[in-house]
């Protein structure tokens, strides 16, 4: 028998939904999901995606909801309880939050500033080159993050927010926050979508994005497919990060597991595959049917779309519209990154929510400063050839959180068995529906899957 923790609950199945859902729709949702489908052949990448999140995403998702529910404990005790050999696996599931929060903060310290410029009616200026003290025309991102005092105020409110909404508490803070945000959320991302979707030479972009490519697929393309989808769960679904386990361990009993976690995959793929609409036609327009110029990574959202606002009609109020989405779905994914820290210092260290979110904070601040100062005093140091920021993302995305989904597949598929779950989805339940394609999954291809992602970097530099 499990050893449980009394600690607060989500007050309704929505709150949870909500709230699990907010953690997974995030800033990857919103620009690496559609360079990765546009790149990926577009259709073909939307299949190959569709298809694993129903089975490779469900049993993951599932897994993590259902041991935070069954052992009540934050993602430190709750892996010890289910094999009490397995605390490492924990300390892991804590540790990889605590080194994404603090970049991702100050990347959602550069959405404020975006949505503020936007927001005040200045939007213009960050599709305009500036000229720096040396006489060199460069973009006014570049120019923003290679300074000291912008980027830091930024991030420091971006920090502050979190932690306000944490302070609350899980009903109070996390919950509310989540039913309030998501909504808004939903309704921005499809008025959006259907605005940019009547511009005039969208439809372009929409058959470059929706249609499968299938006289061009190769063998080798349909590899890096699947690997680029199946990374891409991780960012769009929370996976390994200890998110799905604490906020399983706040799940009342009474709610079903299995049709929470579809309902989560839903929304999440959903407001994906919007954002695919949104950001693909518009660049369509923009570039004048350029893929190119849905290039990866930071240079989309901060230098490629407010030139495409910039040009549309109507861009400055649409380009209010999106940054103040990007910011929602970054805060709802970062609140759950910081709730997850501040969870396990809670139960291990016997401290109170305040005291713990103090020190999260601090953490935050410490660790988040050198991303930020990354980028301008001390753009010159790398740690193995990566700026700070970049380093911090590829040690957890590449290499802690697909090695941790894959011992977590270990744990349940041939440890404890997969009863161990099917009992915890079955609780209250009359059946578990999917139950034979969970332990296939579970015991099996998951683990491939986790290989692939595993390997996938270095065979590409090779």
């Amino acid at each position: 028998m499990e050893k449980k923790t009394t600690h607060s609950k989500f007050g309704s199945k929505l709150g949870f939904v909500l709230a699990a859902a907010g953690s997974a729709v995030g800033l990857g949702n919103i620009w690496r999901f559609p360079y990765l489908a546009a790149k990926y052949g577009g259709g073909i990448f939307l299949l190959v995606y569709l298809i694993l999140a129903v089975t490779f995403g469900f049993a993951l998702m599932l897994t993590e909801i259902a041991i935070g529910r069954r052992t009540g404990r934050s993602v430190l005790g709750a892996y010890q309880t289910v094999e009490k050999h397995c605390a490492p696996l924990g300390w892991m599931a804590a540790v990889i939050p605590g080194l994404i929060l603090p970049y991702y903060c100050a990347i959602g310290g550069w959405v404020l500033k975006y949505m503020t410029m936007f927001v005040i009616g200045q939007g213009t200026a960050t599709a305009q080159p500036v000229v720096t003290g040396t006489g060199e025309s460069v973009s006014f991102f570049g120019s923003f993050i290679g300074d000291l005092g912008g980027p830091t105020l930024f991030f420091l409110i971006y920090v502050i927010l979190n932690a306000a909404v944490i302070l609350l508490g899980v009903q109070k803070g996390i919950e509310k926050v989540s039913k309030l945000l998501m909504p808004v959320l939903a309704v921005l991302i499809v008025g959006i979508a259907i605005y940019t979707m009547t511009l005039d030479g969208a439809w372009e972009g929409i058959k470059y994005y929706i249609l499968p490519d299938f006289e061009r697929m190769t063998a080798e393309k349909l590899f890096k497919t699947i690997a680029g989808a199946c990374s891409q769960l991780f960012y769009s679904m929370s996976i390994a990060m200890g998110i799905l386990v604490t906020y399983g361990s706040y799940m009342k009993k009474e709610y079903s597991l299995e049709n929470s976690v579809r309902q989560i995959e839903i929304f999440d793929t959903a407001i994906a595959f919007l954002a695919g609409l949104i950001i693909v036609p518009a660049v369509f327009v923009f570039s004048g049917g350029d893929s190119s110029a849905l290039n990866a990574g930071p240079g989309l959202m901060f230098i490629t779309l407010p030139q495409v606002f910039e040009t549309m009609p109507g861009g400055q109020f649409i380009g209010a519209a999106f940054f103040v989405l990007v910011a929602l779905a970054a805060l709802t994914s970062s609140i759950s990154l910081m709730e997850t820290v501040v969870a396990a210092v809670m139960e291990k260290f016997r401290l109170t929510r305040v005291k713990s979110c103090i020190i999260v904070f601090g953490i935050t601040i410490a660790l988040g400063m050198l991303s930020v100062l990354g980028y301008s005093a001390w753009s010159g140091v790398t740690v193995f050839g990566l700026q700070f920021l970049d380093f911090f993302d590829f040690i957890t995305n590449s290499l802690m959180m697909p090695i941790l989904a894959l011992l977590t597949c270990i744990l349940i598929g041939w440890v404890v068995g997969t009863k161990y779950v099917e009992e915890e989805v079955l609780h209250g339940e009359k059946k578990f529906g999917a139950k034979w394609m969970y332990r296939i999954m579970i015991r099996f291809l998951c683990p491939i899957f986790m290989i692939i992602i595993l390997i996938t970097p270095f065979v590409t530099e090779i």
